[in-house]
C-alpha cells in the first residue's frame, strides 16, 4: 500500500469508530416513565401503554400507587410510547406519555405523570414544577 491509501484506511477507521461511539452513546441513555395514580377515594385507573415494537399490556392501579418502565431512545429520535387510559368518570383517554420531540428536553431521563380528578400533571425536569397539561374530555 502507498502512503495515500493508508492515509484514507487510516480515515475511514477513524470516522468508523467515530460514528459507532456516537450511535453507541445514544443508545445508553436511559429514559424511566412513571404514572401516578392521584385520582383518591380508593378509585382504580385502567391503563394499557405501548411502543411500535413494545406492549406493557393492560394494567389497573391502585389510588396512590404507580407504573413504570425503563427504555432507551431511539437514534432517530422517533421514539413514541402512548397510552389508553380510562377510570370511573372517563372512558378510552390517549395520550402520549413519552414523545421524543415533545419530551427530549422536559423529561430528559424522568419522565413522571400524576393522574388527578381534574386532569394530568407532566413534571418538568429543567424547571422542577408539575405542569398542568390534560384536561378530561366533557
Amino acid at each position: 500500500m502507498d502512503t495515500y491509501t493508508n492515509g484514507v484506511h487510516v480515515g475511514y477507521s477513524v470516522l468508523f469508530l467515530l460514528v459507532f461511539s456516537l450511535c453507541n452513546l445514544g443508545l445508553s441513555h436511559r429514559v424511566h416513565v412513571s404514572i401516578k395514580n392521584s385520582l383518591g377515594n380508593g378509585k382504580i385507573m385502567n391503563i394499557h401503554c405501548q411502543s411500535k415494537d413494545t406492549d406493557l399490556g393492560q394494567q389497573n392501579v391502585t389510588d396512590g400507587n404507580q407504573i413504570g418502565w425503563d427504555f432507551s431512545p431511539n437514534a432517530w429520535g422517533t421514539t413514541l410510547f402512548f397510552c389508553d387510559l380510562d377510570w370511573q368518570n372517563v372512558q378510552q383517554y390517549h395520550f402520549d406519555a413519552y414523545s421524543y420531540q415533545r419530551d427530549f428536553a422536559r423529561c430528559e431521563d424522568q419522565c413522571s405523570w400524576l393522574i388527578s380528578t381534574e386532569g394530568m400533571y407532566g413534571f418538568n425536569g429543567k424547571t422542577g414544577f408539575w405542569e398542568f397539561m390534560y384536561y378530561w374530555p366533557s
